[in-house]
């Protein structure tokens, strides 16, 4: 694997200095089809498998082992199989010659592949969150449904709130002003 320093100085050699592939390979010492493949691609692509590694223990009783993994989701988490106990079960009742690494690592990699994942929140400068809600509200003694418009900029920790009796584009007028003059009307749940 070249480092991308490697990548950068042929490229330039190539694309700005207009030099050819064919000379890059002699300055270089690396093959013609080597400096393509750097001409190709901007970052070094990485090695990517072709087809996934054979089992030839395991593979028949892959689906088993899902099928252990499946019924566990249900089962009380001190109720789960751990990798041990499915191996032990297999060389039990299916006769399993292989060793317990590779059943540990097809359980851990079949557990991973199946959780739950989280993407972070992540808030670029210009950004903003917005909200629409009701709530109930007292306006001049009066009790009454507000149409909420909640906007919050995370970036920079603020935040405004309107509160308008009905939606309509006047109704909206006022709230546009309210949010130009950094006023903003505060509502309470009422209880």
């Amino acid at each position: 694997m070249f480092a991308v320093e490697t990548y950068a100085a042929v490229r330039r050699f190539v694309f700005v200095e207009g030099k050819s592939r064919r000379e890059a390979a002699r300055v270089f010492g690396l093959s013609r089809e080597t400096i393509s493949k750097m001409c190709r691609y901007s970052a070094p692509p990485g090695y990517v498998r072709s087809k996934e590694p054979e089992r030839p223990k395991l593979g028949p009783l892959v689906p088993v082992i899902d099928a252990i993994l499946e019924s566990d989701k249900t089962a009380p988490p001190k109720q789960r199989r751990t990798a041990k106990r499915i191996f032990e079960r297999l060389r039990i009742e299916h006769g399993f010659a292989g060793g317990y690494t590779i059943v540990k690592d097809y359980v851990r990699l079949a557990r991973t592949r199946a959780r739950e994942v989280f993407v972070p929140l992540a808030h670029p400068p210009g950004h903003a969150q917005v909200d629409f809600g009701e709530c109930v509200g007292v306006i001049g003694g009066v009790r009454m449904k507000l149409h909420v418009f909640c906007f919050d900029l995370p970036r920079k920790r603020s935040f405004g709130r309107i509160g308008i009796s009905s939606i309509s584009r006047e109704s909206s007028r006022p709230a546009a002003r309210a949010r130009s003059s950094g006023s903003s009307s505060m509502c309470r749940r009422a209880a």
